[in-house]
């Protein structure tokens, strides 16, 4: 048969003890509603059969009136009351949760959610009008479950209005746990349950029992815990020393204030990684190089010291290395112990594929919160290394069209030469033009050098002339002779000759030194000088194969022939370069293939 009060006339069914004071009168039941079947505390008094004053039945009363007039989530409601032949109950709402006098473990962060939400109870409590002080706070009456949802119970000692206790409760409350002015019966203020919420938070924090408090007091009746909790930040020790204060004067004035204080408040004193850039981004210039750069991390908590280690993080593209070790990512040094480490980044392009920008992860471990952090790193690889060569081909299309304007010209005076001029005439057009062919061919053929030697040939013999003026006066003689010459006049058979042949010299003339234009800048771009002569002496050839197309008709078969033989060679000439070029980049491509992708 069971031990425990028969409560069902009432509509409850007990079922089991939670906790008793026998010394108070007072037992704890956790019963069922027989209706609801909802689970609730029961809490009797036993004043008939114990030893108990009636002061101890004073706090039941006080205790009913301050829960009937509270209505929060953290405090459980009260639900009724009755008598029995026992004594009286009080029915309360039930929380699955135990106290904090259950020994448990919890981390700094959810010792300080347990902090803040008593204080926001508290808060509820001297917000009320008037204010409700606990009197009680310690460990075996703050229930937590195990989401941290935290709970204040009993309110036995509860006073409403703040002022002395009366001294029949004098010795009301839990040494160590009770503030000096509640103990000695001076004037109670919204600061004194703030030193039970401190001395509870210093038991949670040292791991002593509630019932061993004294032996963290000193003969001062001073908490005195520092010295055992050496990783714990120096705010959070000093907010905890001032809510456990001797004199309320020097605790935090109320809850609301403490918990002001309280909110950007770190808990474990640890250090905290500062980097100088969140990301890197590193550019090679030539293909296989070097991309160093540095990364500098800051500590400036006091009193610790930041420790850590860098490492690459796994890349599905990078061969298989371990931790301290990267194939291609070198970081020096790989381990620290200092409050201002720099970290020097090393990244060897040789092992990577040209023209590519790679994205890797750098991860800084360290003893801080978060303990890592990520740093991007982003490299971009120089261009492949095939120099982009390209002909001149603004002056192969001059020299092409003035070797055919010089051509055709010529054909058209031959003509006349012939029918005209006789065999001086004859004579001396194959003179003027021999020479000129032959000086515009060397020209092309040497480049600076035979126009250097042209030039000294000039000036040994006294002409001054420069070539832009050679160039006027054989432009002018050249278009009177012409014009001369299609307007049938009568002059002598060797001056049409010549008046033809000095106008072929100018388009003669200026079709050498767009050769020699052309040959140059070949040369100056990096062809070689079998490239340069031909193309220009092919250009040259192709032009004249027009020239001649054009006087005497472009289907004749040998015009034709004499077209194709020159224009293919420079046509494989043209294409040669970028078909160079693209080939080389192909074997490099072949190549890449056993390089590090992207």
């Amino acid at each position: 048969m069971s031990s425990y009060p028969d409560l069902s006339s009432h509509g409850y069914q007990i079922v089991r003890e939670l906790g008793h004071n026998r010394a108070g009168g007072r037992v704890t039941y956790l019963a069922v509603n027989r209706r609801s079947r909802q689970p609730v505390v029961i809490k009797q008094f036993q004043f008939a059969s114990t030893n108990t004053s009636w002061s101890d039945y004073d706090s039941y009363q006080r205790e009913i009136q301050v829960l009937e007039g509270l209505n929060h989530p953290g405090i459980p409601r009260y639900l009724g009351s009755f008598q029995t032949t026992a004594g009286f109950c009080m029915v309360q709402e039930y929380k699955h949760a135990p106290s904090l006098a259950v020994t448990r473990s919890f981390d700094g962060d959810e010792i300080k959610q347990i902090a803040v939400s008593v204080l926001e109870i508290l808060i509820y409590l001297q917000n009320r009008i008037p204010a409700v002080i606990h009197r009680d706070i310690k460990p075996e009456n703050i229930l937590v479950d195990d989401q941290i949802n935290v709970y204040l119970v009993d309110f036995g000692l509860a006073r409403i209005g703040e002022g002395e206790v009366a001294m029949s409760s004098v010795a009301k409350g839990t040494l160590g746990f009770m503030p000096p002015e509640q103990l000695f019966n001076q004037h109670l203020t919204e600061a004194s349950d703030l030193y039970g919420l401190g001395a509870t938070l210093i038991c949670l924090l040292t791991g002593t029992k509630s019932t061993e408090i004294s032996q963290l007091i000193d003969e001062d009746y001073r908490i005195n815990f520092k010295y055992l909790v050496p990783k714990l930040s120096l705010r959070w020790i000093e907010w905890l020393e001032k809510i456990v204060e001797l004199k309320p004067k020097d605790r935090y004035a109320n809850a609301a204030a403490a918990l002001e204080a309280l909110k950007p408040i770190y808990i474990v004193r640890i250090p905290e990684a500062q980097l100088n850039q969140a990301s890197l981004e590193l550019t090679a210039k030539k293909l296989g190089e070097k991309l160093t750069q540095t990364l500098t991390v800051n500590n400036f908590i006091p009193d610790t010291v930041l420790e850590g280690h860098w490492q690459v993080a796994p890349h599905a593209e990078d061969p298989p290395h371990n931790q301290g070790a990267h194939t291609w990512i070198t970081l020096t040094p790989t381990h620290f112990a200092n409050n201002q480490a720099t970290c020097k980044i090393t990244v060897a392009t040789r092992k990577l594929r040209a023209d590519t920008s790679y994205e890797r992860t750098l991860l800084l471990h360290t003893n801080s919160l978060p303990e890592t952090q990520a740093i991007k790193l982003k490299i971009n690889t120089a261009p492949v290394p095939i120099k982009v060569k390209k002909l001149p081909y603004t002056s192969l299309g001059l020299l092409v069209v003035f070797a055919t304007i010089a051509t055709w010209v010529e054909a058209i005076a031959w003509s006349h030469i012939v029918s005209k001029s006789g065999s001086v005439g004859i004579a001396m057009a194959v003179f003027v033009a021999v020479f000129v062919a032959g000086f515009g061919g060397a020209a092309a053929a040497t480049g600076r050098m035979s126009a250097k030697f042209i030039s000294n040939l000039l000036s040994k013999f006294g002409i001054k002339l420069k070539m832009i003026d050679t160039a006027v006066v054989l432009l002018i003689a050249g278009t009177v002779a012409m014009f001369v010459n299609w307007f049938g006049t009568q002059f002598r058979a060797v001056d049409v000759a010549v008046a033809a042949f000095a106008a072929v010299d100018l388009v003669v003339f200026i079709a050498a030194f767009e050769g020699e234009s052309v040959a140059e800048s070949c040369l100056a771009r990096g062809f070689s000088s079998f490239l340069a002569f031909s193309i220009s002496l092919l250009a040259t050839a192709l032009g004249i194969s027009l020239g001649i197309g054009f006087q005497q008709g472009l289907m004749n078969p040998l015009i034709v022939s004499a077209i194709f033989a020159t224009g293919l060679p420079l046509s494989a000439m043209i294409l040669y370069p970028p078909l160079e070029r693209a080939l080389r980049i192909a074997n490099y491509r072949k190549v890449e293939k056993l390089l590090i992708k992207p």
